[in-house]
């Protein structure tokens, strides 16, 4: 249906729906025409916000700005996106973006619920609300379920990889951006003579529901908080032990040389071949008192050296 055919039939106690995707500056010109939007709205409809809003503007008319997620299993990331709301007396304009902004389950909430239709246009706002926290609560469960993999992992004694710790700590800081602050938004719509009586019950409904992820979502932050400190903890206690072999390969090692040192010094005085040895060490008997004794004696000194040092309390 043309953008001015449908504004052609905001007449009587009907309302009309227009939903578009992603829509070009020019399509939202014509909108802005045929509707009468403010400009400052279709401005905030082009924009990607971080924190859903509703404002009420000159015309009667209110726009609310709402933050979608979806959970990817493939990737193990979530996808978001962004509904804005013109909602009119006699329409309703729904401008979406991103891959999570589909919004078939808010007609057939619609269609389960004609009674609701004669309210006015603020039932599509409550059947998009509805729909919306709903698909929050299955990224809560995925997300509850990477943190626990990862908490596992840490308390198992094993180091997590710190950048997937990060990764889903970002994500979970950016879900919570979004539910925390609707959050104010629903809490405006459940005021009483806000909406129709019949209305109200389900906005409080999904009030409720918010709550709940809402305090879901904060408490997977602290775990996340937790689960980091006790990662670096944990590696923390392996560079501990990586230090400790590399001391004691170097205490091993150090003994080593501390033996062969003074043989290699006895080794080496007696290569000389200087007219002294080569007169004196003509018997078997000299050379085991000069050349082997000359060795063992280093060796049992430091033996003894290495016992007393052992046997001394420490500093």
């Amino acid at each position: 249906m043309p953008v001015e055919e449908a504004a052609g039939c905001c007449t009587g106690d009907g309302f009309v729906w227009l939903g578009l995707f992603e829509p070009s500056p020019e399509e939202l010109e014509r909108v802005q025409s045929a509707f009468g939007l403010h400009e400052l709205a279709v401005e905030d409809a082009q924009t990607f916000h971080l924190r859903p809003k509703i404002e009420r503007y000159e015309g009667g008319f209110e726009l609310a700005i709402l933050r979608t997620a979806r959970y990817d299993d493939e990737r193990e990331e979530i996808d978001t996106g962004e509904i804005s709301i013109f909602l009119g007396k006699n329409f309703v304009i729904t401008v979406r973006k991103g891959v999570a902004s589909e919004l078939h389950g808010a007609r057939t909430r619609l269609e389960q619920h004609p009674e609701l239709l004669r309210v006015g246009s603020a039932s599509v706002l409550w059947a998009i609300l509805d729909q919306m926290v709903d698909c929050y609560a299955p990224v809560v469960a995925e997300l509850d379920r990477d943190i626990e993999q990862i908490e596992a992992t840490v308390f198992s004694g094993t180091v997590a990889p710190t950048e997937r710790i990060y990764f889903l700590r970002r994500e979970v800081t950016d879900f919570y951006r979004a539910v925390h602050p609707l959050l104010a938004v629903l809490a405006s719509q459940v005021q009483p003579n806000k909406w129709p009586a019949d209305l109200l019950p389900y906005f409080r409904d999904v009030y409720d529901h918010l709550v709940l992820v809402s305090e879901e979502v904060a408490a997977q932050r602290d775990v996340l908080g937790t689960i980091l400190e006790a990662n670096i903890a944990v590696i923390s206690v392996e560079q501990n032990k990586i230090t400790l072999r590399q001391s004691a390969t170097m205490e091993q090692l150090t003994i080593f040389a501390s033996i062969f040192l003074p043989l290699s010094f006895v080794v080496g005085f007696f290569g000389q071949n200087f007219d002294w040895l080569v007169t004196h060490v003509q018997s078997f008997t000299a050379f085991a008192v000069l050349g082997i004794g000359g060795l063992a004696l280093p060796c049992v000194l430091l033996f003894l050296w290495f016992r007393r040092r052992a046997n001394l309390p420490m500093q």
